[in-house]
């Protein structure tokens, strides 16, 4: 009898030495023999979406910016608390960080040592982030402060506005737009690379989060009231109103989805997200906008360190436009796979209206 028992406990054991090494060398299956699903991103923390670029991102023109992004130290990256980061709605997210900077190249983004307002490296500043955060969503938006220096032609456009005898600022735009943007291109696509490198090296693997790379809304448009083409709203001529809003935000937002497919990113475009909802297409009802008109701030002209960013929030994004892109993005995400449009529904709210198949 005890000879039987010796011999069923070895029986025993041998089959829970064979069990275990089928587990070791084929890992976790499912009956059907498809691996099991990995529960979500590895590490530990909250589940996280992150946002990173410039100052589309980080809530320029949005008000009520953090006192250490609000020129404390030298920081100008003005991220708000009304970003569209803070207000997107995602099942299971618990933790909202927004690593944008007003005025970021593709190269702050990216690993390296290009720092912007002080600041280092966005991708760097994301490797310290995944050691306390799982990341579900990563957000970016970058490129326009690049070749094409969007920000620089508007005030170039502005400065045509003033020169009644000149050229419009379109006119030399036109022959040179697609070339800045072309110099873009690989810029950001090295960026979003490096964001990808970063999650890669904390043990993530695609599936694991959604990599989002978004163009850029129009911020002014045509049929502006003539009233308002001046310093008391919207400083430009109606020609370069129209080259802004249709060939050279198309150009733009082109040139980032195409950042997008060679980095492996889904792609969010926004080129026609702010129609009729652009800075002074209200009228003298500014509610309905979207975009910051010209914004001067008068008390930071008495202050040194504040003055050369009076003007900063001008044409960007205000807490009603991030709003509005959240509303899409939140779409875009709850749809999980493929490109689309934010375009606005009868709802009057933005929507994610995905690419044809093909």
């Amino acid at each position: 009898m005890r000879r039987f028992r010796w011999w069923w406990g070895a029986l025993v054991l041998a089959c829970v030495a064979v069990l275990v090494g089928f587990f070791v060398f084929f890992g976790t299956e499912s009956r059907n023999g498809q691996p099991h699903p990995r529960p979500g991103p590895p590490g530990r923390g909250p589940l996280t979406v992150v946002a990173m670029g410039d100052s589309t991102v980080s809530g320029e023109g949005a008000g009520d910016y953090s006192a250490d992004t609000d020129g404390r130290n030298g920081d100008w990256c003005h991220r708000s608390a009304n970003a569209f980061v803070q207000k997107v709605r995602i099942p299971g997210i618990a933790a909202r960080v927004n690593l944008a900077c007003s005025g970021a190249p593709a190269a702050q983004v990216a690993l390296g040592d290009t720092k912007q307002w002080g600041e280092r490296s966005q991708a760097a500043q994301l490797a310290d982030l995944v050691k306390d955060h799982r990341v579900s969503v990563v957000v970016i938006a970058v490129g326009a402060n690049d070749d094409p220096k969007f920000s620089a032609q508007v005030s170039q456009c502005f400065k045509a506005w003033f020169s009644a005898d000149g050229p419009s600022c379109n006119v030399a735009l036109q022959s040179t737009w697609k070339s800045k943007v072309d110099a873009m291109v690989p810029k950001v696509a090295n960026a979003v690379g490096d964001v990808k490198k970063v999650l890669a090296r904390a043990g993530y693997v695609p599936a694991d989060y959604q990599l989002v790379l978004q163009s850029y809304a129009t911020p002014v448009g045509p049929g502006i009231p003539p009233e308002l083409q001046s310093l008391d709203g919207c400083p430009f001529r109606s020609d370069d109103l129209q080259w802004i809003s249709t060939a050279g935000i198309s150009a733009l937002s082109a040139g980032v989805k195409q950042a997008a497919a060679q980095s492996g990113a889904r792609f969010l475009d926004l080129s026609r997200a702010g129609e009729h909802h652009e800075a002074c297409s209200g009228g003298a009802n500014p509610t309905a906008e979207w975009f910051t008109r010209l914004t001067l701030h008068l008390d930071d002209l008495s202050q040194a360190d504040r003055a050369p960013h009076a003007l900063q929030e001008s044409f960007h994004p205000n807490a009603a436009g991030h709003a509005a892109i959240a509303d899409c993005l939140s779409d875009f995400l709850t749809r999980g796979d493929g490109n689309a449009t934010c375009l606005a529904g009868p709802d009057g709210k933005l929507h994610a209206v995905g690419e044809p198949a093909g």
